[in-house]
């Protein structure tokens, strides 16, 4: 949820919150004979299948905000510039070099010239400023990422090498722009952005270490290494995400051998799995946060409100009673089992110069009697049967959005029920498969939210600012959760133009602070990065950051650029009847179900969306 991503991948979904809700995912290594794979293939050639448990929003970088999609895309485009796997800093993509004028007002890119477009023509400087100019045009090509363009004046490509973008006020994101250059010979055809998710002809071209294949929605999403790739093809001979509901399903076949690799795993199946021989568990420190969201009254830019959010969450008092009747200890010790870190800031811990966290006298600590005290006070008090009332007279009940696929959003319902029911508040736990339509219709009161974070928290920031509102009730926005404040609009505008990277920290931390006092959010926790894999399928594989980093989710595409088949796994066997390798990704992954049409649309994100 940057994900919302979504991230903000994001992320991104906006990998991409994220997150990550949802059950395992499986990936097969398979090449089986008779079919396509092993016709064109007659070695019967490796394939890193990964089980993922998310629909895919959009084949389109324009519209996809889901976390599997912007890492998907991810995998199939150069964006100008990437992160070192090592420590997330900023190295070259499709640009080699980059050099902004002494105002700050002129930025400056050199395009490599051994990048080339999976259709063999040259990716250039006249692509990325086709791609650019259409999000600052169409509003439409501006869905998933508008917010790095927004501050735009003029793009050009006076060569093939020279790629100038020149800004309105200066913008500290300009060497963290996550957008994806696509081929101006081929996205030049599209009609109407809005409805266009480039999921029909196949090969989908592009420049990324992997090439979309072939699209089933629901059922799979098969990729080809870009053999002319610039840092040098994948290892493995094809990537498939293909869809797992059912997590523990995916986790036995991980046992198994039946699949090599399982992200977002729960602490009762990472405990399994570290007793598994030729399994290697990953807990390491995550970059994606865990909350509760309030519907703080759906609304447009237009003015307009829609949706059926209760109305005593527009209350703060009511916002701060049940927050402070949330004991994220207990949640880190009991639901993550240690897994986790406990939660305060938007952004976390994991990126050092960005974090905050609130002082002792703003912090909301668990403490149900100050949250008795503050309902009382507010004029909240409890009938006979002690039901809390509100002020229409009728008892205090919510809904809240939980992702069925998520069995953290399970067991938190449960504590939350019995913490709100001591103070009188009713509670129902609405799991849905989707919750992208009451989402971002506003139709709720409640949801467990989350992003993935990347290196720059511009745009999970982004999603909480008053521009992001869908323009009028008929449209979908890129707000997170119709959040519009004034003050934090003020501060992210400030903070988009500082330079200086200790005032531009500071910029965010104060974000962070204003968006905690809104009371709009409770960050619970940071969830660790939970994963495993199968170390006799697996041979190497780069975690980001590589010290203590996470493989699904990734800023980039090193872990599945990188991945390496073990001996036994690329060799075959002598039936010719190929390799399997499965690896598998967990709770929110891409969804592949039955053959069909997909009617694409433009789904709420969920807390594994983005990057």
């Amino acid at each position: 949820m940057v994900t919302k991503v979504p991230p903000r991948h994001a992320p991104a979904h906006r990998a991409l919150r994220l997150l990550l809700a949802g059950g395992v995912t499986a990936v097969s290594l398979v090449a089986v004979p008779g079919t396509a794979a092993a016709e064109d293939d007659k070695s019967a050639g490796t394939t890193l299948t990964v089980a993922v448990s998310q629909s895919i929003d959009s084949l389109s970088p324009f519209l996809a905000q889901k976390l599997t999609s912007t890492s998907i895309h991810r995998l199939a485009y150069e964006y100008l510039t990437n992160y070192d796997a090592k420590d997330a800093r900023t190295v070259p993509g499709l640009a080699t070099a980059w050099t902004p004028s002494a105002d700050k007002l002129t930025w400056t890119y050199t395009i490599r010239e051994n990048s080339k477009w999976s259709d063999g023509q040259p990716a250039t400087a006249e692509d990325a400023a086709w791609t650019f100019n259409k999000m600052m045009t169409d509003p439409n090509a501006a869905t998933a990422n508008g917010s790095f363009t927004a501050n735009f004046a003029q793009v050009t490509a006076p060569d093939p090498k020279t790629l100038v973008i020149r800004l309105k006020k200066p913008q500290a994101t300009m060497t963290a722009l996550d957008v994806p250059i696509v081929p101006k010979h081929v996205w030049e055809k599209v009609g109407d952005f809005s409805k266009f998710n480039n999921d029909k002809q196949f090969p989908i071209v592009g420049n990324g270490p992997f090439v979309i294949t072939d699209f089933k929605v629901d059922q799979y999403i098969k990729l080809k290494p870009n053999k002319t790739f610039w840092r040098g093809a994948p290892k493995f001979d094809e990537l498939v995400f293909k869809y797992y509901k059912d997590g523990d399903a995916a986790v036995a076949a991980l046992q198994k051998g039946e699949v090599s690799f399982v992200p977002n795993l729960t602490p009762a199946q990472a405990a399994a799995l570290k007793t598994q021989q030729n399994v290697k568990v990953n807990d390491a420190p995550g970059r994606r946060f865990y909350a509760i969201a309030t519907n703080p009254g759906a609304r447009a830019q237009d003015g307009k409100t829609f949706g059926n959010g209760h109305k005593a969450l527009l209350d703060p008092a009511v916002r701060k009673a049940l927050f402070l009747a949330v004991d994220r200890t207990t949640l880190v010790d009991k639901v993550f089992q240690g897994h986790a870190v406990e939660g305060e800031g938007y952004i976390p811990p994991r990126f050092g110069s960005y974090f905050w966290k609130p002082e002792d006298a703003q912090k909301r600590s668990y403490d149900p009697v100050a949250a008795e005290r503050t309902l009382v006070a507010a004029g909240y008090r409890k009938n006979a049967e002690g039901k809390r009332i509100g002020k229409d007279g009728k008892p205090l009940e919510f809904r809240i959005l939980c992702h069925a696929t998520d069995p953290n959003d399970k067991a938190v319902g449960k504590y939350l029920q019995e913490w709100w029911g001591a103070l009188g508040i009713g509670l129902k736990v609405e799991c849905l498969d989707s919750v992208s339509d009451p989402w971002v219709k506003g139709d709720y009161d409640l949801a467990f939210d989350g992003w993935s974070v990347n290196p720059d928290p511009d745009y999970v920031l982004s999603i909480h600012t008053c521009g992001t509102l869908p323009a009028t009730v008929k449209d979908s926005g890129a707000t997170d959760n119709f959040i519009c404040d004034k003050e934090f609009d003020g501060l992210y505008a400030q903070q988009a133009v500082e330079y200086d990277t200790a005032k531009r920290a500071d910029l965010v931390k104060r974000m962070q602070s204003r968006l905690y006092d809104t009371g709009y959010m409770n960050i619970m926790a940071y969830p660790n990065a939970l994963e495993a894999y199968r170390t006799d399928q697996i041979a190497s594989i780069t975690t980001m950051p590589e010290a203590a980093g996470n493989l699904w989710g990734q800023d980039g595409y090193w872990s599945w650029w990188s991945a390496t088949p073990t001996a036994s796994a690329s060799g075959g066997d002598s039936s010719g009847s190929g390799t399997t390798l499965w690896l598998v990704l967990g709770p929110v992954a891409l969804v592949l179900v039955a053959v069909g049409v997909w009617t694409a649309r433009r789904r709420r994100t969920t807390a594994d969306d983005r990057e």
